[in-house]
């Protein structure tokens, strides 16, 4: 109980973060650093994993040095990790053998459609709690395995491992003596089976992929294994592992049965926590594994956005509209709407609750009279658009009203998306003082394994709610929004084309 920090190591889409947290839950140091992003051909996404370790270790270091601590100083280390996102590497020389396939990729696309042509939709949701999607891990791996000369061959001898970002980053900081992951994140690759809580023989002879390759799946709150001093200097206990999202209700106090979080990432994540029984359903939602500690599994029915904040990096990165992601609110609040401009971000396809892996991208109600700013306004508008979809579904599943919804990422700083999606919404926004809610239940996870935080309720003390949003819109105009935008995603759809 002597050392008073924590640290999280953030593994996200766009950047490796590392977030030293005291015992209040206040960040003490943050360090980031993004890293490349790489689009081999429209819709295939790829991430060079010796950069995202690179990226995630020196961020750590910085963390440190920023307030002049050792990892000495440190009780222990969660790790939280964009999820789905795979890598193969050589188990003998730890070199990765292909880039890390990232979950926004959607190279597998044609291959989940002869998996539903085949009849495997229920059979994968009743084991998974996952529809077929390249979004998922299975479909990834199997790729690399197809695809990387002599790679099947290597796997089958036993020479390949594999895991999502925070199996990677785990073998990394052991210096390669500990190869495992934990429940959320084993859930996301659709081989896992969530209520035997295995690997699942059937869905790995279907993808063809060697047991031998895969990770131990451990305990989301339970010690993994220990930083090599080859890597830190001194040995660490890395005892907190989960999914950014799963780790992300878990930071935001979410633990009783119909407390629900959105984050407003990369992508949008909504997440109900539904206890201790998977919720399969057919609206569009997934059913995870949320985290497992003490022997006990809590899941959770999610709904995925693709592309949230994403969009803001698009009006950036691609049209130049914005220097940085902060500017956007300001550019929006220059328009009192969007003058009727819809745009609907379907840059690698839909999620929730539509789930069309094809869909690309439509923008609507252009006049000559539209002008960036519209287009900026119609882009911070559909992440709450999207949101609101998923939510609505969320509702219908779990036959419940949510009254009020916790936020938190990176776009929820902006006050006018979260205003509009309080509107839209017709429930209060509840914004945290700490809107790094990701990185925060990792430290939870990590420390309450260690004792460094005692137990949930005394973590549920830190929270502290910085601002409420409250609907100020009348219904008639929310309506009239949104059937708008129901007209635009219709455009959108594959299906209706």
């Amino acid at each position: 109980m002597n050392k008073k920090y924590i640290m999280s190591l953030d593994q996200g889409t766009t950047s490796s973060r590392a977030i030293i947290f005291d015992r209040s839950g206040s960040i003490v140091a943050l360090s980031q650093k993004e890293f490349r992003q790489i689009f081999p051909a429209p819709g295939l996404v790829e991430q060079d994993a010796n950069e995202i370790w690179n990226t995630q270790i020196t961020v750590a270091k910085e963390a440190l040095e920023k307030t002049g601590l050792s990892f000495d100083d440190i009780d222990s280390i969660g790790i939280t990790n964009q999820r789905e996102t795979v890598v193969v590497w050589d188990k003998n020389t730890g070199i990765p053998i292909y880039n890390a396939i990232v979950w926004q990729c959607r190279r597998s696309a044609e291959y989940c459609d002869t998996l539903k042509s085949q009849g495997y939709t229920d059979m994968i949701k009743a084991k998974t709690g996952l529809v077929i999607d390249a979004y998922f891990s299975a479909t990834k791996l199997k790729w690399i395995l197809d695809n990387v000369e002599g790679a099947r061959e290597k796997a089958n001898k036993g020479e390949l491992i594999c895991g999502t970002i925070d199996t990677w980053l785990l073998w990394k900081l052991t210096d390669g003596q500990v190869h495992a992951t934990d429940y959320s994140n084993a859930s996301r690759t659709m081989l896992y089976n969530i209520r035997e809580l295995c690997w699942d023989k059937e869905l790995l002879e279907l993808f063809d992929i060697p047991k031998s390759m895969l990770p131990s799946v451990l305990p989301s709150s339970g010690l993994f294994g220990n930083t090599s001093p080859l890597v830190t200097g001194s040995t660490v206990p890395i005892s907190g592992i989960a999914g950014d999202q799963q780790a992300a209700l878990f930071g935001q106090t979410c633990f009783n049965e119909g407390e629900a979080k959105n984050t407003y990432g990369t992508g949008c994540f909504l997440l109900l926590n539904t206890g201790n029984t998977p919720h399969i359903n057919n609206d569009g939602l997934i059913s995870t594994i949320a985290w497992g500690i003490d022997g006990s599994i809590t899941y959770a029915l999610e709904g995925s956005v693709f592309v949230g904040g994403a969009v803001i990096q698009w009006l950036r990165d691609q049209l130049g509209f914005i220097t940085s992601a902060a500017d956007s609110e300001l550019a929006a609040s220059k328009v009192e709407d969007t003058g009727g401009v819809y745009l609907v971000p379907a840059f690698t396809g839909l999620g929730a609750p539509y789930w069309d892996q094809y869909a690309t991208g439509t923008m609507v109600g252009i006049t000559r009279g539209t002008n960036k700013y519209h287009i900026i306004r119609a882009a911070l508008e559909a992440i709450a658009y999207q949101s609101y979809d998923v939510i609505k579904a969320m509702e219908k599943s779990a036959n419940i009203k949510l009254i009020e919804l916790n936020v938190d990422g990176g776009a929820c700083a902006n006050s006018l998306l979260m205003q509009f999606q309080s509107d839209i919404l017709a429930s209060s926004i509840n914004r945290p003082a700490c809107i790094e809610s990701t990185a925060l239940g990792a430290a939870y996870l990590a420390g309450l394994a260690t004792g460094f935080f005692e137990s949930t309720e005394s973590i549920k003390q830190n929270k502290v709610i910085s601002k409420r949003f409250r609907p100020n819109m009348s219904a008639e105009i929310a309506e009239a929004k949104l059937s708008g935008w129901h007209k635009a995603v219709k455009r959108t759809l594959t299906d209706e084309n």
